[in-house]
C-alpha cells in the first residue's frame, strides 16, 4: 500500500496546480476559493535514478516503480474547525493521510486572488496551523470526556487520562502536538485519536518562474521559518512543473537545463516525503522484473518478504543479499558474486536502503 501524503494550505495557493503536475491527473484549479470540494485522489510512480540505473543493468522484460499516493485536499480558510468553508469535511481528510505537505503561496499575482488580499506566507501558516491545532483540541476535548466516565472502576482506562491531559494543555497553549515530548507508552496512547498536528510534515515554497531564479522576500520568510521549526521547505514553481507534466521524457530533460536546474522539484519532494515518513527502498531484480519496494526503516528481512507476500515472511528461509551500490559499480550481478558483495542473511537482518534481495522460503 502506498504511502499517503496530504497537500493542504489556502484556497488558490497553486495545491490543485501542482496536484496536476505531481499525478498527471486532471484536477480543479480556477481563480476562486473552494474550486476543489471532494480531495482528488492520485498514485504517482517513483522512477528513481537507482530504479533507472538497474533497469540498464538487468535488462527487465517488466520495470515497476514504488509508488507515492498524493491527496489534494481542498483550501482551508479561518474558522475551518468550526466549520467555515466546509472546514470540518475538509479537516477529516486531513486526518487519513500519513504525512501532510502545506502549500504556501510565496509570490505575488495580480491575476490569482489571494484569500486575503495580499501574499503573507507566515500568516498564511499561522491561520492553518491554528485551524490544525483547534480540530485537535476539540478532539482531545471530546475524548477526555469520554475517557473520564469511563474511568470509573477501570484502571487501565483511569490510566490513559493523563495523557489526553497532557495532550490538551499542550494544544491549549496554541502548540502542535508534534512539539509533545511522549514516552512510547504515552505514544500509543495518543495514536488511537489520530492526530493532524502530530503528523510529519513539511513546506513547499510555492514560487514563480523568476522565484526560481531569485528568491523572494515572501520565500525567504519562510525558509528562516522553518530553518527556525526545523521543518524542511521545498522550493517549487507549480506552474513549471505542470508544463513539464505534459512533455515527453527527453523534451522534459532540455527543459530543465535550460532552466539550469538539474533534477525537477517533485523528484526532490518525492524523496523527501518517504524520508520524512521514514520509508526506505529495497529492489527485488530479475530478467521477468525489476521492482521497487517502500518499507518503514527498521524492517527485519522477513517483514520486507512479508511486502511482496504474506506466504514469503511466513515461510522465510534467508535473504540472499548484495547493494545497489555494488551492481553499479562492477556492472552485473555475476560481478558482484565474484567479488564476494554477495551476502546471505538471516531473520535478524535489518534491510537497508538500496538493497537488492532475492529471498528464499518455503511454503
Amino acid at each position: 500500500m502506498s504511502v499517503q501524503v496530504g497537500l493542504v494550505g489556502l484556497p488558490n495557493v497553486g495545491k490543485s496546480t501542482l496536484f496536476k503536475a505531481l499525478t498527471k491527473i486532471p484536477a480543479e484549479a480556477a481563480n476562486y476559493p473552494f474550486c476543489t470540494i471532494d480531495p482528488n485522489i492520485g498514485i504517482i510512480p517513483v522512477f528513481s535514478d537507482r530504479l533507472r540505473r538497474l533497469n540498464e543493468l538487468v535488462e527487465p522484460e517488466k520495470l515497476v516503480p514504488s509508488t507515492l499516493q498524493v491527496i489534494d485536499i481542498a483550501g482551508l480558510v479561518k474558522g475551518a474547525s468550526q466549520g467555515e468553508g466546509l472546514g470540518n469535511q475538509f479537516l477529516s481528510h486531513i486526518r487519513q493521510v500519513d504525512a501532510i505537505a502545506h502549500v504556501v503561496r510565496c509570490f505575488d499575482d495580480e491575476n490569482i486572488v489571494h484569500v486575503h488580499g495580499q501574499v503573507d506566507p507566515l500568516h498564511d501558516l499561522e491561520i492553518i496551523q491554528t485551524e490544525l491545532i483547534l480540530a485537535d483540541l476539540e478532539q482531545v476535548e471530546r475524548k477526555l470526556e469520554k475517557v473520564r466516565k469511563q474511568a470509573k472502576g477501570n484502571q487501565e482506562i483511569a490510566a490513559t487520562i493523563s495523557v489526553f491531559e497532557k495532550a490538551l494543555q499542550h494544544l491549549s497553549e496554541g502548540m502542535p502536538t508534534h512539539r509533545l515530548d511522549l514516552s512510547q507508552e504515552e505514544n500509543l496512547v495518543l495514536q488511537e485519536l489520530n492526530l493532524i498536528t502530530r503528523k510529519p510534515y513539511l513546506y513547499i515554497a510555492n514560487v514563480s518562474e523568476q522565484g526560481l531564479e531569485e528568491r523572494s522576500v515572501q520565500e525567504q520568510a519562510l525558509q528562516d521559518k522553518g530553518e527556525e521549526e526545523g521543518i524542511e521547505v521545498i522550493r517549487v514553481c507549480a506552474q513549471i512543473e505542470a508544463e513539464l507534466a505534459e512533455m515527453e521524457e527527453e523534451e522534459a530533460h532540455l527543459f530543465l537545463q535550460e532552466l539550469q536546474i538539474d533534477q525537477s522539484s517533485l523528484e526532490k519532494l518525492m524523496h523527501s516525503c518517504y524520508q520524512l515518513l521514514g520509508q526506505i527502498t529495497y529492489f527485488t531484480a530479475g530478467k521477468k522484473e525489476v521492482r521497487a519496494w517502500n518499507i518503514p526503516q527498521g524492517f527485519f528481512a522477513p517483514q520486507a518478504a512479508g511486502k511482496i507476500h504474506t506466504d514469503f515472511e511466513k515461510g522465510f528461509i534467508r535473504a540472499e543479499t548484495f547493494h545497489f551500490q555494488d551492481i553499479h559499480e562492477l556492472g552485473s550481478e555475476q560481478k558482484v558474486k565474484e567479488a564476494g558483495r554477495w551476502r546471505l542473511e538471516g531473520k535478524e537482518y535489518v534491510v537497508q536502503d538500496g538493497d537488492i534481495i532475492h529471498f528464499r522460503f518455503h511454503v
